[in-house]
């Protein structure tokens, strides 16, 4: 539905960037944009007869000569042996889950699982932490077997102790195995260099301790965005998910954020835009706007 896309490879410090799509699914779009009504937000993200709009698991990757970082992992598959035959079922049809593209992403660009040093989780959703495991000989395991996995300590605890609202989006067999393998490393609060150019920003609008990834080098910066601006059609200040906990307090976040993006010219990677990987954005009188998008390659 968005035209007028500009095709981008980039490099920042040793890492070339990737894009990694890891499978489509559908999310109910008056949930998507809360408040907003859907004769504005439809022009961009059409319907299906189930009110769904498209919406894609896109996870980044940095590859280097010495690392290969994964940033999310997007819903993952085996769903009927993860979870059971019956939320199984239920899961692929109530989000509209119907492939698992992660590994073949990887495949593309000549990453196997076990190449994988590090994966860094914006929060544990299973839309976001799916893909960090996986079903092997019967049991569950993590998908990247040689590979540390990151997370905030806070947004675990939610995850081991979710609330009423978030209880079907935290599922025990995304985690459980990560820590029972003992490669699930815990970060306290916004963390410089979790690998070389790599740092988190932490957000509590959306979920507890959600931590966005940016990636920089002085002169290119990219943020990964996760579910604090999900698609390029959220950029403006007040279209907001009404699955966001504190929606005040996102409205701020994704200020604060965007204010900095503008006057940096950095790039803000979507991980839920089925049309466009990246965008940078410009002031537009007391809010925002999407100034152009970007397809990586």
């Amino acid at each position: 539905m968005i035209e007028n896309l500009t095709e981008k490879t980039m490099k920042i410090g040793p890492y070339e960037l990737k894009s990694v799509p890891t499978g489509e699914f559908g999310l109910d779009g008056g949930a998507m944009f809360g408040t907003v009504p859907k004769v504005l937000w439809e022009k961009t993200n059409p319907t299906n007869e189930q009110n769904q709009i498209k919406m894609e698991a896109r996870a980044l990757l940095l590859k280097s000569k010495d690392r290969i970082v994964l940033i999310d992992t997007g819903n993952g598959g085996d769903f009927i042996e993860k979870y059971g035959e019956k939320l199984g079922t239920n899961f692929n049809k109530m989000y509209g889950v119907h492939d698992n593209r992660l590994i073949d992403s990887l495949k593309k660009y000549g990453v196997k699982p076990e190449d994988v040093t590090d994966v860094v989780l914006t929060h544990l959703h299973f839309d976001h932490a799916g893909g960090a495991t996986c079903v092997r000989d019967g049991k569950i395991v993590p998908t990247f077997q040689n590979a540390k996995y990151y997370v905030q300590k806070e947004n675990l605890k939610t995850a081991q102790e979710p609330n009423i609202r978030e209880r079907a989006s935290y599922l025990p067999s995304n985690f459980q195995p990560l820590l029972d393998a003992g490669v699930l490393t815990l970060l306290n609060g916004p963390t410089e260099n979790v690998v070389p150019f790599v740092s988190t920003v932490l957000s509590f609008g959306h979920t507890k301790a959600h931590q966005m990834v940016k990636i920089s080098d002085g002169k290119t910066t990219v943020v990964y965005c996760g579910d604090v601006i999900p698609t390029s059609t959220h950029v403006r200040l007040a279209w907001i998910m009404g699955y966001d906990l504190e929606p005040l307090t996102i409205i701020e976040e994704k200020r604060a954020l965007l204010t900095e993006a503008a006057q940096n010219k950095w790039y803000l990677y979507f991980e839920h835009d089925p049309y466009c990987d990246m965008a940078t954005v410009s002031p537009n009188k007391d809010d925002f706007k999407v100034e152009q998008r970007y397809q990586l390659r």
